[in-house]
Formats: C-alpha cells, sequence, structure tokens
C-alpha cells in the first residue's frame, strides 16, 4: 500500500513537471522575447502553439499510444519534457524552441490520460477518485508553486536557470516512474474502433460541450486574473502577485476537498459546480471595487476555480469508462478547447466593456454549462424509464437461450 502510495505522488510530481512546463512559460515571455530577439507576438506563440498542438492531437496521439507499456508511455513522455526543458535552457534559436514546444505537447495528453487511468487502477475502486484527486493535486501544486517560481529565476537569477528547473523536476519525476510505477503491459488491447465508438453516442456531445463551457467559464475570468484586480480592485504589482499565489494554495486545499464531495455524489458536485461558478462571478462583480472584500473573494474565488478539473475528468469519465485513457484524452483535448474559448471571449469582453464585466462573460458560461448538464441527464432519466424491468430483461435472455 505504501509503494502503491508512493506511485500516485511519483505521477502527480510528473503532472507537475508538466504543467509547470506548459504555464512557467507564461511567465517568461518578455525574457524570451528579449533574449531571443523576436516580438512579444512571435513568443507568444511559444503558449499558444503548444495549447493549440493538444487540443488538435489529444485523442489521436493516445490511441497510438494505447498497445504499448503504460510504465513504458509515461516514462517516454516524461523524459521528452525534460529533454525540451534542457533545449529551451541551450537553444539561442526561437525556431528550434518553438519546434521544442510542439514536440512535447504531443505527449502531454498521453501523459495526462495513462496517469490518470493508472493511478485508478492501481487502487481499489473506492479510492479511484482520491488517487485521481491526488493526480490532479500535481496541477494546483504547479500553479501555485510552479509557475511562479519559474518567473521568479527568470527574474532574479536567468532565463535558463527557470528552464534547468524544469528539466530537473522532469528528470526526478522520470527517475521516480522507473523506479515505482510496475510494468503494465497491455492485456487485451481494446480495439481502436471500440474506444472510438464512445463518441457515437449523444450524451458523450454533450457532456463534452458541457466540458468546454466549464472550462470556458473557469478562464474567461481567471484569463485575466492580473487585469481584474489591476483594473478594478486598483491592486499594483506586488499584490497582484500576493493574490496568485494564494489563489494556488487554496486550489490545492479546494482540489481535494472537491474529490471528497465527488465520492459522496458525483452527480450532485457536478451539477453544482456550474452555480458555485456562478455565484462566485456574482461575488467578484459585487465587491471588486473594493480592496479588502476582494481579497477574501480571491480565496473563495480559488476554492471554487479549484474543483473544474477534477469534477469534469470524474463528469466525462462516466461516459467511457469502457475506454478511460481515451476517455481522459477528451477531457484534455476538449478542455484546452474550452480554455481558448474562455480566453477569446473574456479578451473580447475586456476590450469592449471593461474589466469589470468579465464575471458576465464566466456567468454566462456557467448557465450555458448548467443548461447542458440538465440534457445530459435527462438523457439517462429517459433510458431508465426505457429500460425493461430487471425480471423481464431476464425472462428475454433466459428465451433467447432456450
Amino acid at each position: 500500500m505504501r509503494k502503491t502510495s508512493l506511485t500516485v505522488l511519483v505521477l502527480a510530481l510528473g503532472v507537475f513537471g508538466i504543467i509547470t512546463t506548459e504555464m512557467g512559460m507564461v511567465g517568461v515571455l518578455p525574457q524570451v522575447s528579449a533574449e531571443l530577439g523576436v516580438t512579444p507576438s512571435a513568443a507568444g506563440w511559444l503558449v499558444g502553439a503548444f495549447a493549440l498542438v493538444i487540443a488538435v492531437s489529444g485523442p489521436f496521439t493516445t490511441l497510438l499510444a494505447s498497445g504499448i507499456d503504460r510504465k513504458k508511455v509515461l516514462a517516454a513522455a516524461i523524459a521528452v519534457f525534460a529533454v525540451s526543458n534542457a533545449v529551451y535552457a541551450l537553444t539561442t534559436q526561437y525556431e528550434v524552441m518553438l519546434a521544442f514546444r510542439i514536440v512535447p505537447a504531443l505527449f502531454h495528453p498521453v501523459f495526462f490520460a495513462v496517469a490518470l487511468a493508472t493511478a485508478a487502477r492501481l487502487v481499489p475502486a473506492a479510492d479511484a477518485t482520491r488517487a485521481t484527486t491526488t493526480v490532479f493535486g500535481g496541477v494546483t501544486v504547479g500553479f501555485a508553486f510552479g509557475v511562479p517560481l519559474t518567473s521568479h529565476l527568470a527574474e532574479h537569477v536567468s532565463l535558463a536557470s527557470a528552464f534547468w528547473f524544469g528539466a530537473l523536476v522532469n528528470l526526478i519525476a522520470f527517475l521516480g516512474i522507473l523506479r515505482f510505477v510496475p510494468s503494465m503491459p497491455v492485456g487485451q488491447r481494446v480495439s481502436y474502433g471500440a474506444q472510438l465508438s464512445v463518441l457515437k453516442q449523444s450524451r458523450m456531445w454533450l457532456t463534452i460541450t458541457s466540458v468546454v463551457l466549464v472550462f470556458a467559464a473557469m478562464f474567461s475570468v481567471y484569463g485575466y486574473f492580473a487585469e481584474y484586480l489591476g483594473q478594478v480592485t486598483h491592486m499594483d504589482g506586488t499584490w497582484v502577485s500576493a493574490m496568485l499565489m494564494a489563489f494556488g494554495v487554496i486550489m490545492i486545499l479546494g482540489n481535494f476537498v472537491f474529490g471528497g464531495l465527488l465520492r459522496r455524489n458525483l452527480i450532485r458536485t457536478v451539477v453544482a459546480y456550474p452555480v458555485l461558478c456562478l455565484l462566485v462571478y456574482v461575488l467578484l462583480y459585487a465587491v471588486g471595487p473594493l480592496f479588502a472584500p476582494m481579497v477574501l473573494a480571491v480565496l473563495v474565488w480559488g476554492a471554487v476555480h479549484s474543483g473544474g478539473l477534477i469534477v469534469s475528468q470524474s463528469w466525462l469519465g462516466r461516459d467511457a469508462v469502457d475506454a478511460p485513457e481515451f476517455g481522459n484524452s477528451l477531457f484534455i483535448s476538449f478542455s484546452n478547447l474550452g480554455i481558448t474559448v474562455g480566453t477569446a471571449v473574456g479578451g473580447w469582453v475586456l476590450a469592449e466593456y471593461g474589466a469589470r464585466q468579465l464575471a458576465w462573460a464566466g456567468s454566462g458560461f456557467a448557465v450555458a454549462a448548467l443548461v447542458v448538464m440538465a440534457l445530459r441527464l435527462g438523457l439517462d432519466r429517459t433510458g431508465a424509464r426505457q429500460a425493461p424491468p430487471t425480471g423481464q430483461a431476464v425472462r428475454t435472455l433466459g428465451d433467447v437461450r432456450s
């Protein structure tokens, strides 16, 4: 049992390293632009291309890796991230850095999908949600500490040191996977067709749509965190940095709270999530101009925001139970699509109506997510009404056998 716990923590460390690599670039773009001699918009492609590749390639790369020993897949994926960070630290060529942003992005959804499925597989079924919550903890810790530390190293030591930090974290995770993750060869491989068949269900597409809307609700506001606090609450850079750190720390705690709620009642927790988002955004709009209340509101915001990942993954997992890794890859891809949609709409609202109105953009997406969830649950109720009673089903099977 102790070794299993260490294995899950190693997977969480790998997720931490991947998030630090993916999102840490956001905080060092000015230094990248200056050192590589490219425009800020060109440097921005180091972030945008990464997310775009994840959104487009995720399900396909996961399918291609579905027949390979899970330990080998995890080790290879995290090794690519370690090497890529080393390349960032050493190169002076923008084209080289861009290429080594695209390559790990291909492996990003594979690692996430396999890590989540592996964590759930290593523990008893009753503890599966707790295991996946721990792995997701790597995401929140990455946002809370990995991203700010990367930015701090680039600002106060050197840009190369920031990337060497990412390389070291991923290298440690690689060694941990080699040491603690057992060999997991694929026994009865699920065919590509069987995995893709989950997309034939109308309920799956409703679930996917709700996941996109949930992430759009989250990132249409969070994507402009600094702008909101700066323009609406009039916080200076020091306060904004402190709020970002506090937001991340609260996310760590909130992640495990939502994991516990999901174990008690998945459906109620999922449906409650967009409602909580809506209430938080109303709160942000109401207290936005007030400094002290906004400090408290940020803590509430962080606690609610943290649940979006584990809630959405658990929700989508219900409809992909026969192909869990493919389902996880769908979650990674479509959550990234939701981030893209949310930040685009949020950026438009910010430009046209001002930072304070961002709360209503998030609220609109939250309401839309709630409506789609209701439609999805309606299909469950319809299916339950149309299903024959258990006894009748048994008799029918008996008739067939006879």
